[in-house]
């Protein structure tokens, strides 16, 4: 069975947390849709866009071109897809099924099951030529209409939304097909991990699943559905609970709750942290904390680079792109998006946009060139052990550039 995942042109309303990551890489109840399809099927490949495609070569060997299986179907699907064990489901009845068809929503061609033998671009075809191929199977006559939806992240803020919606059954998924044992009620563990005494443990409303390598330091508390990926670092009288996922190699500390933090990410110190999603390389400083609920008790609407639009969520904290920073005591109002590369100081009462020393507090906002976030990726890469690569600086560059326009339109007064 072959599968093509692809980001198509509404990825760019994923601002903030797709400038540095494709879009199926997104983490959300403790799944990435690249990790749960590359299971599934082995002939999988990624399209991305232009910028992303040297970081999918680097960090996604598992979604490189493989030989496609021949006589067999080709199943495309949208990497804006949210990772529902359920979704994995549906389409493994689908694949089983042979029906070639298609799935739509708004015109967006969301999933299609190509018959064996139908002309797909191959690797050497632009991401403009192949977003041309799948906008036209949407009139192909051999290709019906399916009656079924997909859950999509249209927005950074689903990404919250749907970590709280899914997180449970998606960790039910991973004690039904993993190798786990009980090591405390409710808590359940893979391979060796660290757990201190006096560690409560509440899984009353879901299990907490927490992988190899894993440290629990003294006095925590843990309310389920939580997972802990490979090798996070819980410290002292921390809180993590209702819907915390947490991906590798991350530091905790202080209160976290129903947030969703990437790879390699700090929050080792006291603050809060709800409703929340970071990226990858964050530092979060000691005292630095999120407000996730309006003081009116409404919904939160959010401003995106694109306007503005009702979540129709009553909680949402702050959503961060990778390698931004804040300082001691940084206080940030709800509701607010933080652009990749960007360094935070005192009260954070509006968006931040990428590349900028924020210290609106102070009446001033600066600009910052990209050799000094490549000069701190370097020395943040060296703590952690990772090699930084022509790939990783190449990177920084590019979403310099991306976000040109986004800082001029802020109406701040840039200093540079």
């Amino acid at each position: 069975m072959n599968c093509i995942l692809f980001e198509d042109r509404s990825v760019s309303k994923l601002y903030p947390i797709v400038l540095a990551r494709p879009a199926y890489g997104i983490t959300c109840g403790g799944f990435r849709l690249a990790e749960l399809l590359a299971e599934k099927f082995d002939a999988c490949r990624g399209v991305v866009r232009y910028h992303i495609a040297a970081l999918q070569a680097q960090y996604y060997p598992q979604l490189q071109e493989t030989p496609p299986e021949e006589g067999q179907p080709t199943l495309l699907i949208s990497a804006s897809v949210v990772p529902r064990v359920q979704t994995l489901e549906k389409l493994t009845r689908w694949v089983q099924s042979k029906q070639p068809g298609i799935v739509l929503h708004e015109g967006r061609v969301i999933a299609a099951l190509l018959p064996p033998g139908h002309r797909i671009p191959n690797t050497s075809s632009t991401y403009d030529e192949f977003l041309s191929f799948v906008d036209a199977l949407a009139s192909k006559p051999e290709l019906s209409p399916r009656d079924e939806t997909f859950e999509l992240f249209e927005y950074a803020h689903d990404v919250v939304r749907f970590n709280e919606e899914i997180i449970h059954e998606n960790l039910e998924y991973r004690l039904k097909t993993g190798n786990y044992r009980e090591v405390q009620e409710g808590l359940y563990a893979a391979g060796e991990i660290s757990l201190a005494e006096n560690v409560s443990v509440d899984a009353s409303s879901g299990p907490i699943v927490v992988e190899e390598g894993v440290s629990i330091g003294p006095f925590c508390f843990l309310r389920g559905p939580a997972y802990l990926g490979p090798n996070v670092k819980v410290i002292e009288h921390s809180a993590i609970k209702d819907a915390v996922s947490l991906g590798h190699t991350t530091k905790i500390g202080g209160e976290v709750e129903a947030t969703v933090i990437e790879p390699f990410s700090n929050k080792q110190h006291h603050g809060f942290l709800g409703h929340s999603y970071l990226g990858s390389w964050i530092n979060l400083g000691a005292g630095t904390s999120n407000s996730d609920l309006k003081n009116t008790y409404g919904t939160v609407n959010m401003d995106y680079p694109f306007g503005r639009v009702a979540t129709k969520m009553q909680f949402v904290g702050s959503i961060f792109g990778d390698y931004s920073k804040t300082a001691i005591n940084t206080g940030i109002f709800t509701g607010k998006t933080i652009g990749v590369c960007s360094m935070l100081y005192g009260f954070v009462t509006t968006n931040v946009p990428s590349f900028v020393n924020y210290a609106r507090l102070f009446g001033q906002v600066t600009e910052l060139p990209p050799e000094v976030m490549i000069s701190t990726q370097q020395r943040m890469f060296q703590r952690r052990n990772v090699t930084q690569t022509p790939c990783d600086i190449q990177l920084i560059h590019d979403m310099y550039l991306l976000t040109q326009e986004e800082r001029q339109l802020t109406g701040e007064p840039l200093v540079f």
